[in-house]
């Protein structure tokens, strides 16, 4: 018997919207980056320099980006945008490199993040408590298999199951968290401005804010290194890739673009409200911790003001701050909102991701059988080929290693997607354009310089030179995927 197949349903309203960009957004790495940001540049001043240097950069991208959204409002989204301003071969790049590692890398590392927060309460999840363990399968290599990765995989199992019932579903679950997450941080903002002002942290850390100064990881010896003006230039760079991972996602609405309600306004208006919220909230949180930890502390120290937000324990500032605010109740609170916010940032992931793949498959440039919708209108196959890749990197443990490559492949695309405005304002200057880009030329112009800079910095310095050429060996393997599987679709008209 045939499968029963449904058709895409507008259900998602700009609330709604906005909150699968926020909740999309807002993961774990609020709570932990800045401890390796602090080590980076090494002053109160330069911190906050990333942070906002992040929300310009990510602002300034999606006001840009929305010329495009609303041209093409189609399941697919950035696939999409970029298939339309180059060819199919720039697209599939794309959406090989989502499917690999941007989308399904994020999803299981969130994952982990996830189950590693339930272990503060039930300490059962430990990547110590092996439940499976070979023995030297090649070299020295042993495949082990945690609680923590058995639990992140039964969430994204989970979340990918109340997905394929149905758009409805997921929007449901992420205005809940999203709301949720969102007034958890304002009262932690509230709460530590409040209840957590430390006068020797406001000392320490705003006597002297612009000395730049990059001090060593937990574990390595050696000492603190005084930055020169291009050192503190490349040392920002290599900073922002913790803060920039922290606030991306912001595009995944576009993937869902024929479920969302007047799309052409909806779109643009939830990246730019979603990701100004994200951004305000981010800069405030790190001027909480700032006011109640000191910024430089030593591995060593047993207490929090000693070890400083620096080398706060596992690097969970946040967790810090809460127990500096709470006692020991609030490293408890702060699992919570950590596994509320990390459950919702993967929910508006999985649910984004899915329609690429649909969108790839419909061209002919991915497995046929991805371009199908099930009985509730979702592109269910779809669903469960991400889940299935996602949970295979989980088994594999190399989710962290990818993710340090994400970034500059994310970067790229984002680079590539933004130039794509100038392209269309070229060769189709009479196409419907129910928004242009905020401050064009100018805004997407800045945009591209800075985020360029990002990825120059990334492929000379050293710490990220290796996994961001990797990252560009990645997309560069795709070409012959490309021709290899797909050239026989190459010329066939975009299925609309």
């Amino acid at each position: 018997m045939p499968e029963q197949q449904g058709h895409f349903q507008r259900a998602i309203t700009l609330f709604d919207a906005v909150m699968i960009v926020t909740g999309s957004m807002i993961g774990s790495g609020i709570f932990i980056v800045s401890a390796d940001i602090s080590r980076q540049v090494g002053s109160s001043g330069w911190l906050l320099v990333v942070w906002l240097l992040t929300g310009v950069i990510t602002l300034a991208g999606a006001v840009s980006y929305g010329e495009l959204a609303s041209m093409f409002p189609k399941v697919g989204g950035q696939y999409v945008y970029l298939r339309e301003a180059y060819n199919k071969l720039v697209a599939f790049l794309y959406g090989w490199t989502l499917f690999l590692v941007i989308q399904t890398g994020v999803i299981a590392a969130v994952g982990v993040a996830f189950a590693k927060f339930t272990g503060v309460l039930i300490p059962w999840f430990s990547v110590k408590n092996v439940l499976f363990k070979t023995g030297p399968l090649v070299g020295d290599y042993s495949f082990e298999f945690s609680s923590v990765q058995l639990l992140a995989i039964l969430l994204i199992v989970g979340i990918t199951a109340i997905n394929a019932r149905g758009v409805r579903a997921g929007k449901l679950i992420q205005n809940v968290l999203s709301s949720t997450k969102l007034v958890a941080l304002a009262l932690l903002i509230i709460g530590g401005l409040t209840l957590g002002l430390n006068a020797e942290a406001v000392q320490a850390n705003f006597h002297d804010i612009w000395t730049a100064v990059r001090y060593p990881a937990p574990g390595v010896s050696a000492a603190p290194l005084p930055l020169s003006l291009s050192g503190l230039v490349v040392a920002i760079g290599m900073a922002m890739t913790g803060s920039l991972f922290s606030s991306d996602s912001w595009n995944n609405i576009g993937f869902a673009g024929e479920e969302i309600v007047n799309p052409e306004r909806t779109l643009v208006r939830s990246m730019a409200i979603g990701t100004a919220i994200v951004t305000a909230l981010y800069i405030l949180v790190n001027v909480v911790y700032l006011l109640a930890l000191p910024l430089v502390g030593s591995p060593e120290a047993t207490t929090l003001a000693g070890r400083g937000i620096q080398y706060a324990t596992d690097d969970r500032v946040a967790t810090a701050v809460a127990e500096h605010v709470l006692g020991p109740v609030g490293a408890v609170v702060m699992a919570v909102l950590i596994m509320l916010s990390t459950f919702g940032a993967n929910n508006g992931i999985i649910l984004s991701g899915a329609r690429a793949y649909y969108a790839m498959a419909k061209d002919g440039l991915f497995f046929p059988g991805l371009a199908r919708l099930n009985a509730a209108g979702v592109p269910a196959r779809a669903l469960w080929a991400q889940c299935l890749w996602a949970c295979l990197l989980c088994l594999s443990g190399s989710y962290g290693q990818l993710l340090n490559y994400v970034m500059f492949s994310v970067i790229l695309f984002y680079v590539i997607t933004i130039i794509g405005i100038f392209v269309l304002r070229r060769t189709r200057p009479d196409a419907p354009r129910p928004y242009r880009a905020w401050g064009y030329p100018v805004l997407p112009i800045i945009y591209v310089v800075l985020a360029s800079v990002f990825c120059v910095i990334l492929l000379v310095a050293e710490d990220t030179a290796l996994f961001s050429r990797r990252g560009l060996m990645l997309v560069a393997l795709g070409v012959p995927v490309f021709f290899l599987f797909g050239k026989r679709f190459a010329n066939t008209p975009a299925q609309q």
